[in-house]
């Protein structure tokens, strides 16, 4: 089984290189399941419901988000009917959404979990807890378990991937828009990277306009972020290979397309 992991959407130019790149992704590397983090996909700061349709329309089963979650607030009229997308499961208990969701590829379920860091990241419930329960829950029904988990720390990122070592297919790194080059199979058979990086413009800043975060930070005066739409783009994204009878990962390889690292099908 291979599952298919495309980075942080970054606005609009994020979601033109979904709709460019996806089906050559597909044609390439043939995914039985597409994942996206669509938290930035609507002006750089949460998604709208025309955006969740559109990215399930281009060929993605799911649509994992993060700390930006709320940020459009329309999300409220339409997330507890957005099947195929999940929140950080350890929002509090009151928070509309889901934090995990089953999706079925020829007759074998795969549960994919989204959870949220702590370290430099608003206040939320024990992501290391909320992992165990949902695993427990998940097992009953399958071995093929995904979690994005969406964080600052490289550190806490690379404890939770040990600590769901063994116990789940893969966990992938979202939120710092920046690739790492540290993917790996974990002894226990888990693929972990520590961060997928980002999928929009890449002659910004993590997306943002260059000019505006450099302003920033030389003058430390506030500023309006504004996604960066006049530069060149890029995708980033993991293509992870599961052994669909075990849960073991067998192979994480990278994906960076932008005009340094051009697409090859």
């Amino acid at each position: 089984m291979k599952i298919l992991f495309i980075g942080d959407v970054v606005g609009s130019p994020g979601r033109d290189m979904v709709f460019e790149y996806l089906p050559k992704l597909k044609d390439k590397y043939k995914p039985h399941m597409t994942i996206i983090n669509g938290e930035n996909a609507a002006a750089g700061k949460g998604i709208t419901e025309k955006i969740y349709k559109q990215f399930l329309e281009a060929g993605a089963q799911v649509i994992t988000m993060g700390n930006h979650t709320w940020d459009k607030k329309e999300i409220f009229e339409f997330i507890d009917d957005a099947h195929n997308m999940i929140r950080p499961a350890n929002f509090p208990d009151s928070n509309p959404g889901k934090g995990i969701v089953y999706s079925n590829f020829n007759g074998k379920e795969i549960a994919i979990i989204n959870l949220q860091g702590r370290t430099f990241l608003p206040p939320v419930d024990d992501p290391f807890k909320k992992a165990d329960e949902l695993i427990e829950e998940a097992k009953k029904r399958t071995d093929v378990i995904f979690v994005d988990f969406h964080g600052e720390a490289t550190s806490e990122k690379q404890a939770m991937g040990w600590y769901l070592n063994g116990r789940v297919s893969a966990v992938v790194g979202t939120h710092t828009h920046t690739q790492t080059a540290d993917e790996r199979i974990l002894p226990g058979g888990t693929a972990y990277i520590s961060d997928v990086g980002m999928t929009g413009p890449y002659d910004g800043i993590l997306g943002v306009e260059r000019e505006t975060i450099l302003k920033r930070f030389l003058t430390s005066l506030p500023v309006r972020f504004e996604i960066d739409k006049t530069g060149r783009t890029q995708l980033n994204g993991v293509i992870i290979t599961i052994d669909d009878t075990t849960g073991q990962a067998k192979n994480i390889e990278r994906i960076m397309i932008n005009e340094d690292h051009p697409f090859f099908s």
